[in-house]
């Protein structure tokens, strides 16, 4: 297969479902915030520091997760918060990146007082700055932790229903799988889905086909964030191609964390043709040194993905979108006059 021109990928139409704030950071933001904060930082210059926060090889999730201890750091300011979110809607702009739903847990950003409604409002703020500036539409995710107490997740889930129709688009399950199953947090994802919340969950990445399960019919999940290991169960399998259930695909950290051996044995290709709803996501641009673009030319160059199924998996991310059937609609129709134009 002859290799797409990459700037066909660039200039495609892209969403990103599923990418983290606290995994987002510019290298050159995290060493301004070090110094004016104080803190630590494994290096001082930006490309060196790039390289050392980018995670090459853990050894499973756990270990991947590691470094959010060190952008947590710098990230216990509104002003921290709202650059940080602005930064990374401004990059993922600039990479025709139309749609973006940005998650964090606000719980993780009051280490030092910060209020827990303020941690909302800032990155908030930044994102809403973002898309007058530069035209992308945006989203916030509020994420509960699974090695947190759930009465923590319950606390968090108010705090997403309480900025309902304010920004907040969804409520989602983080953090590590494995001893965390998701069922122990089933009230917070009842009151949210109580208040028709649209909801997403980590699941199938550290753990089997039943973290799936228990995401789908304990905690109402709409969409299934990464969803590695759902192959495993093909009744599962059916039943999400059946529901229409989108599977937020993030190659690169799956690879990382070595939820997959290789890029050309995820099993992105097997759902794509088995005729499931997939997105391609980046997960961590700053833990996983990658973009949305990137993403789809791994898909290209390792898993045989040609121009027509890229676009068509394009197409299906605006579809997955936590956005009102009539602006999602208007958007798709642009998005895919865009698409035709790329090749005109």
């Amino acid at each position: 297969m002859d290799a797409l021109p990459r700037e066909w990928l660039e200039r495609l139409p892209k969403t990103d479902l599923h990418v983290h704030l606290d995994g987002s950071v510019r290298p050159e933001t995290m060493i301004e915030l070090a110094r004016e904060f104080g803190r630590p930082l494994p290096a001082w210059e930006p490309d060196e520091l790039a390289d050392r926060m980018h995670v090459k090889d853990a050894r499973n999730l756990s270990e991947y997760l590691k470094g959010f201890e060190t952008t947590l750091s710098v990230m216990q300011t509104a002003e921290a918060l709202e650059r940080i979110a602005y930064e990374l809607a401004e990059d993922a702009a600039r990479e025709n990146v139309r749609y973006l739903e940005v998650r964090y847990s606000p719980i993780l950003h009051t280490e030092e007082g910060l209020p827990l409604e303020e941690t909302v409002d800032a990155p908030l703020r930044g994102l809403y700055r973002a898309e007058r500036e530069f035209g992308i539409r945006t989203g916030l995710i509020v994420c509960g932790l699974r090695h947190l107490e759930p009465d923590t997740t319950l606390r968090l889930a108010e705090l997403a229903v309480a900025f309902k129709d304010r920004g907040v688009i969804a409520f989602d399950l983080a953090g590590p799988e494995h001893g965390y199953p998701a069922r122990e947090h089933r009230a917070a994802f009842e009151l949210v889905a109580a208040e028709r919340m649209a909801i997403t969950v980590h699941a199938g990445e550290a753990a089997g086909p039943e973290s799936v399960q228990q995401a789908l019919i304990d905690c109402h999940a709409n969409r299934i964030g990464h969803g590695t290991r759902l192959f495993e169960d093909p009744e599962l399998v059916g039943y999400c191609k059946d529901r229409r259930i989108p599977i937020e695909i993030c190659l690169t950290s799956n690879v990382q964390t070595h939820a997959v051996e290789g890029f050309g044995t995820h099993p992105l290709r097997y759902y794509y043709d088995e005729g499931l709803v997939v997105t391609l996501n980046t997960d961590n641009h700053l833990m996983s040194a990658t973009t949305v673009t990137e993403e789809y030319w791994r898909a290209h160059r390792h898993l045989g993905f040609g121009w027509d199924e890229l676009c068509e998996i394009a197409i299906m991310g605006f579809e997955s979108a936590f956005l009102p059937h009539e602006e999602k609609a208007a958007l798709i129709e642009e998005v895919r006059g865009e698409i035709d134009r790329i090749l005109a």
